[in-house]
């Protein structure tokens, strides 16, 4: 059984009894679920923005603990603060120690676009999402069969959601793409067994047809790497370990971003 074998059938069970305790009209009942969303779409192609979606993130199953103390509130607030155009907050506890309450926490203080960053596996968790204040999912093609992805795509659409569909390779892209995604995230982190090349976003970029909004995923640390994936066509780029492993993820974020910022000028002016 390999790492994402484990969290799926792990999620399953979490998902069932959750669904058994609250119930979907419960979910309905909160302050965020007829709220608009905010664009994540938009944020990300903004030019005047960084194009980086900023993850929250406490644990991970490869690195075990990477910042157990962070506050959602401060490094949320942080991160806008430095330029992020949006943020990711983790939800699942198990795995990578996140929780709701992280989500509708960063909520109440930021109103840019939030991905909740989840195993999404049932319409369940789709309303969940939507009633702790999300303003888009992500639905992993490497745990959903290409029917079930499309049924909560389309599911997500109708509660007024966005939606980034993750790939890892030309095969899942191809049997997953719908009209009922937003963006295209390319992880370059293999969820079997967590490995992480970069190359495989600059692989499938021009895989990826121009109607979706294209996000690199994971083991970017370095600014160089972010111009190359811009000029191969990337819009956005969620980057959260190389943040979250310092003490103060948001000083982190800031540097980085007006470093990026700063090459990406000077490449424009020189090009």
């Amino acid at each position: 059984m390999n790492i994402l074998d484990k969290i799926l059938a792990h999620k399953a069970k979490e998902v069932a009894e959750k669904n058994s305790l609250v119930p979907v009209k419960l979910l309905e009942q909160s302050i965020y679920f007829d709220s608009k969303v905010v664009s994540l779409k938009k944020y990300v192609q903004d030019p005047e923005k960084s194009g980086i979606i900023a993850e929250f993130k406490r644990n991970s199953p490869s690195k075990g603990t990477i910042n157990g103390s962070a506050s959602p509130e401060k490094v949320s607030i942080g991160y806008m603060q430095a330029g992020a155009s949006a943020l990711s907050i983790l939800t699942d506890k198990e795995f990578f120690g996140g929780s709701n309450e992280d989500l509708k926490t960063v909520r109440k203080f930021n109103y840019c676009p939030i991905l909740r960053k989840d195993f999404v596996l049932e319409e369940y968790q789709i309303i969940e999402a939507k009633s702790i204040g999300a303003d888009a999912i992500l639905l992993i093609a490497a745990a959903l069969e290409p029917q079930k992805l499309k049924s909560l795509a389309y599911f997500a659409k109708s509660l007024g959601l966005e939606v980034l569909m993750e790939v890892h390779d030309e095969e899942e892209l191809d049997r997953s793409l719908c009209d009922g995604i937003d963006l295209v995230g390319v992880n370059n982190r293999n969820l079997k067994n967590f490995e992480v090349n970069i190359d495989t976003s600059l692989s499938l970029a021009d895989k990826i047809p121009s109607s979706f909004v294209k996000v690199s995923e994971s083991g970017i640390s370095k600014v160089e790497s972010l111009i190359e994936l811009k000029k191969a066509g990337f819009d956005g780029f969620l980057i959260g370990e190389n943040f979250m492993k310092t003490s103060r993820p948001e000083q982190a974020a800031y540097t980085f971003i007006k470093d990026f910022q700063r090459k990406l000028q000077a490449e424009k002016l020189n090009a």
